[in-house]
């Protein structure tokens, strides 16, 4: 009896495995919070919070502004205004550099856009910080930008909702110029406050630093959304100052309702209409 294989190879089947095909990206996201596996069509439906465990994804500021103002009322203002480089700073990337790449990214000139909307109908200027943007950090132009869009709400005795997205702080490749941008809009919101004017802050994850510490935490109403970090420095660094362990959920939205430092948290989904009745109470 021949071995196997010696006889012609007409008289065995040969059979072709097909090569699986490989799925197109960008059609899934990996909840980070619980791991689902989310159809990002599904996704986007659902304003980009995950329906398993209600972790709320970032959102760019146009986004934003497109989910809870009415479509078509937003009219930006300084829409080309963009940083320069006082200290001429240097380092593993320049920040000239660092400006051009979250340009590009983002398709946004600076970390904030600021113009005059409606809600509901309701009249408002607003202003949204965009983390994705060098962390969202407050240089000169996202300081003026705010001060501006205040400054603007009070000559027209309109409400005003700004929309934080700012770990970064101060921006560090401005220095001075930068830090200033603290007071500036403390002060702004202040002229704001004394015409009887309303302001709504919305803290979103995350809302940190020179930004927490200076217009985010002056409203006369603060929202957060779920599990937001918020705080001035973040929470590992604190343990390693004070050499203790931080209670659980230190420094998230739920956390900081409990102790008074916000008034509510507010899913994404129920955004729009919360705001729309709470500024019905300021016609």
């Amino acid at each position: 009896m021949p071995l196997f294989g010696s006889e012609p190879k007409s008289k065995y089947r040969i059979f072709k495995i097909a090569k699986r095909k490989s799925m197109p990206d960008g059609l899934w996201t990996k909840c980070p919070e619980c791991g689902e596996i989310i159809y990002n069509k599904k996704l986007e439906e659902n304003l980009k919070v995950c329906p398993g465990c209600n972790y709320h994804f970032t959102l760019g500021a146009q986004e934003r502004i497109d989910m809870f103002l009415d479509k078509g009322s937003f009219q930006e203002y300084a829409a080309d205004m963009e940083s320069r480089d006082p200290l001429k700073f240097s380092g593993p990337k320049t920040y000239k550099d660092k400006l051009k790449d979250d340009q590009s990214q983002t398709n946004m000139k600076s970390a904030a856009i600021a113009g005059k909307g409606s809600l509901g109908g309701h009249n408002i200027i607003s202003c949204v910080t965009d983390s994705r943007f060098i962390m969202g950090s407050m240089g000169s132009v996202v300081g003026e930008k705010i001060t501006f869009a205040t400054e603007k709400a009070t000559e027209l005795k309109l409400p005003l909702v700004i929309i934080s997205g700012s770990g970064g702080g101060a921006r560090m490749y401005e220095g001075m110029l930068s830090l200033m941008q603290m007071a500036k809009t403390s002060a702004a919101l202040a002229r704001h406050n004394r015409e009887g004017l309303a302001y709504i802050s919305i803290l979103t994850n995350p809302t940190m630093a020179g930004v927490m510490a200076s217009f985010a935490s002056l409203g006369d109403i603060i929202i957060a959304e779920p599990k937001a970090l918020i705080g001035f420095t973040g929470p590992r660094v604190i343990e390693q100052t004070i050499r203790q362990k931080l209670p659980e959920g230190f420094q998230r939205s739920e956390f900081l309702l409990e102790h008074g430092l916000i008034d509510m948290i507010v899913r994404r989904g129920e955004l729009r209409e919360r705001l729309t009745k709470i500024l019905e109470y300021f016609d």
